[in-house]
C-alpha cells in the first residue's frame, strides 16, 4: 500500500523532466521580455543629441602680410576659414572681425620663412592662429566656441 501512494503523489520521471524544462523556459523567457522591457523604457528617456553641423566662415579678404628672411623680403599670402558647431561664435567672431584680422596680421607677419616653408611650420602656425580667435570669441561669449582654423590658401614669395 505504501508503494501505491508513493506511486500515485511523484510523477514519472520523464513528467518531472518536461516540466522543469518548460518551467526554466518560462523564467528564461519571463527574464529576457522583462530586460528588453527595461532598456526600451532607459532608452526612450535618454536624451536624444542632434547631430553637430559644421559651420563655416571664411575671413575675407585673405591676409597679405610681408616677412623678413634674412636680408630679404618675402610676402605670404593666407585664406582663413573659422570651423564651428555654434553659430553664436561664428557671430561673435564676426563681429569682432577688425581684432580678429588685427591679431592673425601681427601673428602671420612675425613668421621666419624658415619654419612656415616647413609642413609642422604650417601646422604650428594654424594651431597658433586657432588659439588667437578662439581666445577673442572666449572674451566675447565665455567659450572659445571655434572649432577649427583652416588655411585655404598659402603663398609664399
Amino acid at each position: 500500500m505504501a508503494d501505491e501512494e508513493q506511486a500515485r503523489v511523484a510523477p514519472p520521471a520523464g513528467k518531472s523532466k518536461r516540466l522543469m524544462v518548460i518551467g526554466a523556459a518560462v523564467v528564461v523567457l519571463a527574464l529576457a521580455g522583462g530586460g528588453y522591457f527595461w532598456q526600451a523604457q532607459k532608452s526612450a528617456h535618454a536624451p536624444v543629441e542632434a547631430p553637430k553641423v559644421d559651420l563655416y566662415m571664411p575671413l575675407d579678404p585673405a591676409f597679405v602680410v610681408n616677412f623678413k628672411d634674412g636680408d630679404s623680403l618675402r610676402y605670404l599670402q593666407v585664406s582663413v576659414t573659422l570651423m564651428s558647431y555654434d553659430q553664436k561664435a561664428l557671430d561673435a567672431a564676426k563681429d569682432a572681425n577688425p581684432v580678429v584680422r588685427d591679431a592673425l596680421v601681427s601673428l602671420f607677419s612675425n613668421q621666419e620663412y624658415s619654419i612656415i616653408s616647413s609642413a609642422d611650420g604650417r601646422r604650428k602656425l594654424q594651431e597658433q592662429a586657432l588659439a588667437a580667435v578662439q581666445k577673442i570669441v572666449k572674451e566675447r561669449t565665455g567659450k572659445p566656441g571655434i572649432d577649427a582654423l583652416y588655411f585655404t590658401s598659402f603663398v609664399m614669395q
